[in-house]
């Protein structure tokens, strides 16, 4: 049985911009509580959160990593998540297994890209957030000027909890310890603790009064509305740190014991049961004597240990004997062993109560953001899903080697299955396979695991544009088809119309004939034939779209006539018709919203105007960024992420999404019609 109850649990994730030190604080955190001898070092390698071979070898994390650490009779677990932009959604998916989220700045960078991103998504989850300033020893660093940038960015509410002593060498608490005198780097103890306690009895009228009577309240006092402050968003600390030293990691330990709430206190992940329009919100609490209810956050696929699911326990109790259903399968499975993640470690453990988060293995049904739970009662339960983008960028792989087709499906399905922001495309109409991503550094990372995980190597290009055809005017065709071999022959003869119909119309068949100039059981075949033009392209080899086909008269033989006479003359009808039409290439055009500093605007708008793009809205943010809304071709954007880096220094973000089909430039249309090259008819 575990030591300790859900009222003892403390979860917490590290998030945060790449290079921040939420690796090196985790191991801070776990060298100060006594579970290692020493900290790890990310140059050395030996960290326990960054273990993977490719983590070492880049010096960054790239998957969420698990640890957990008893502190002052509390059961602290802690989640180290990457900090590249690239791999935002990674980090995004574990924000439902904690209560709190410690956003971790860099004293020299300031305020960065992935912080703001991280302060957004855990806003929009309803959890409480704290900052934590690392590396506050470093040289040339003004830890005043940070904070009124920090507020600037996120609000007035971002307070000190504590300040930095003698270039940051250690902190001074502002908030147990409110008569400390200490000369701080900057402010003073006495004033961050005033404004501390104006914010928090803000929430609280009674113990305003108290405060407004007697000018000081305890700290016990301030225990509970500092808990309401924290969920309402009303009140983000600030703690200073310096990982690396060890300055202010037991201080921060101490808040996070004494003051951050636990899956009782934080605001609970929503909970819905059906789907779309229909689900409903349910009560899901964390009471260890329910049903049991978990949420798989992370999915990891081990040669050895096979499919791992990683999960947080919202309701009930887990045990090695427990049989849980996963989503609304019928067929429960055994959970055998039930684990607590070291970093790479695994370790038994007898049960899980609510708020622990734990791990099975060698379940091949599990995935991403099931939610397992031990009875029917709990079918369709699901968390409520915030919006993302899909991931845009591509790249279109196939095996190095003969025979590997099977070895690369196989590792894209098992990549697809771990990773929350990848996307793998079977197109039929360039025959690809496209791997997409959330950028360059997400896709070579993939392709690195394929061939070191996976020992499969593949050649990659960039995706094809899925261009399409359509007809700008009505149009008719005809076709006679007869052939003689000897013995019976071939005959079938159709006429038939073409009109264009709007942008996104589809296609449309229709059978206008009258008095049995085709017989009705070869309409089929002219269908047939009309769909393999309408698959393959007639003018430049893209499929065919926003037609209407009108078969109204045709003639046929009594003894001639067969299903693959109309196949041909159907085929050749519509290409005769759609020769007429004065057919065009569309391409496809996708809709861009580009976050970036304000400076970056003239360029950035400038920039898409040259790819053939519009700017269609702009609007400023509170933090010195701006947002442009715009659209663009495809077809330009290849490499676009390096580019706006390079306009940006590395701080604009962009998102793209499909949006519509348009005529391709004259020029573009006259090289794609020429690079066409149709296979021989058989006439």
């Amino acid at each position: 049985m575990t030591e300790y109850t859900t009222q003892d649990i403390r979860n917490l994730a590290l998030v945060g911009h790449a290079g921040s030190g939420k690796t090196s604080l985790g191991e801070a955190l776990l060298h100060h509580a006594g579970v290692i001898g020493a900290a790890g070092s990310i140059e050395r390698g030996n960290t326990v959160l960054d273990f993977d071979p490719q983590e070492r070898e880049l010096q960054h994390s790239l998957e969420p990593a698990v640890c957990h650490l008893p502190y002052q009779g509390k059961h602290i677990t802690v989640l180290d998540t990457p900090g590249y932009p690239d791999f935002l959604p990674r980090a995004i998916s574990v924000l439902p297994a904690v209560e709190t989220a410690l956003v971790v700045i860099n004293a020299q960078s300031g305020v960065e890209l992935v912080t703001q991103r991280m302060m957004e998504a855990a806003r929009e989850r309803s959890l409480c957030r704290m900052i934590v300033i690392n590396k506050i020893d470093a040289p040339d660093t003004d830890l005043g000027v940070l904070v009124d940038a920090i507020q600037d960015a996120f609000g007035k509410e971002c307070l000190p909890m504590n300040l930095p002593i003698d270039g940051g060498a250690k902190v001074a608490d502002c908030f147990f310890a409110p008569g400390d005198d200490a000369a701080t780097d900057f402010s003073s103890v006495a004033e961050a603790h005033t404004e501390l306690v104006d914010q928090i009895v803000e929430v609280d009228e009674t113990l305003m009064e108290v405060y407004l009577e007697q000018g000081q309240v305890t700290p016990e006092q301030l225990h509970d509305p500092f808990e309401q402050a924290l969920r309402e968003g009303h009140l983000i600390p600030i703690c200073f740190v310096s990982a690396k030293s060890g300055a202010g990691v037991d201080q921060l330990l101490g808040v996070v014991t004494r003051l951050l709430p636990n899956p009782l206190e934080g605001n609970p992940p929503v909970f819905l049961k059906g789907e779309s329009a229909d689900a409903e919100s349910v009560s899901v609490t964390p009471d260890p004597d329910r049903h049991a209810i978990a949420h798989v956050f992370k999915v990891a696929i081990d040669s050895f240990v096979g499919r791992m699911g990683i999960f947080r326990i919202h309701q009930g109790t887990i045990t090695p004997a427990s049989q849980l259903y996963i989503g609304d399968a019928r067929k429960p499975f055994k959970v055998g062993h039930l684990l607590k993640l070291q970093g790479k470690d695994h370790v038994e453990s007898t049960n899980g109560i609510p708020g622990d988060i734990c791990a099975v293995t060698k379940v091949d049904e599990i995935f991403l953001n099931a939610v397992l739970h031990d009875s029917h009662d709990e079918d369709n339960y699901h968390l409520q899903a915030l919006p993302s983008d899909p991931p845009m960028f591509g790249v279109a792989v196939s095996p190095m080697h003969r025979g590997d087709e099977q070895k690369l499906s196989d590792a894209l399905s098992k990549i697809a299955a771990e990773d929350p922001c990848v996307l793998v495309e079977h197109k039929v109409a360039t025959n690809e396979t496209v791997l997409r991503g959330t950028g360059e550094l997400h896709l070579r990372v993939l392709l690195d695991k394929m061939k070191e995980r996976y020992n499969v190597e593949v050649e990659t290009h960039p995706p094809s544009i899925a261009y399409r055809e359509t007809i700008t005017v009505s149009a008719e065709g005809h076709h006679r088809h007869k052939k003689q071999t000897g013995g019976a022959g071939q005959f079938g003869e159709v006429y038939l119309k073409v009109d264009a119909l709007p942008r996104g119309g589809g296609f449309e068949f229709v059978n206008r004939i009258v008095g049995g100039a085709i017989p009705t059981q070869f309409i089929p075949a002219v269908e047939k034939g009309v769909r393999q033009v309408l698959d393959g392209g007639a003018v430049a080899g893209y499929p065919l779209q926003d037609v209407r086909v009108t078969v109204y008269d045709g003639k046929h033989h009594a003894v001639d006539s067969k299903e693959v006479a109309f196949v041909a003359a159907g085929k050749k009808a519509f290409t005769d018709a759609i020769a007429k039409a004065k057919p065009i290439v569309l391409e496809p055009f996708v809709d861009l919203k580009i976050t970036a500093p304000g400076d970056a605007m003239g360029d950035i708008t400038g920039d898409i105007s040259g790819k053939r793009g519009r700017i269609v809205g702009t609007e400023s943010k509170s933090n010195g960024e701006v947002e442009i809304a715009g659209s663009a071709p495809l077809a330009e954007l290849d490499g676009y992420q390096s580019k706006l880096k390079s306009i940006t220094g590395g701080q604009g973000s962009y998102t793209m999404s499909f949006s519509h089909y348009e005529p391709v430039p004259p020029k573009l249309q006259s090289e794609l019609i020429a690079a066409f090259k149709p296979g021989e008819e058989d006439d």
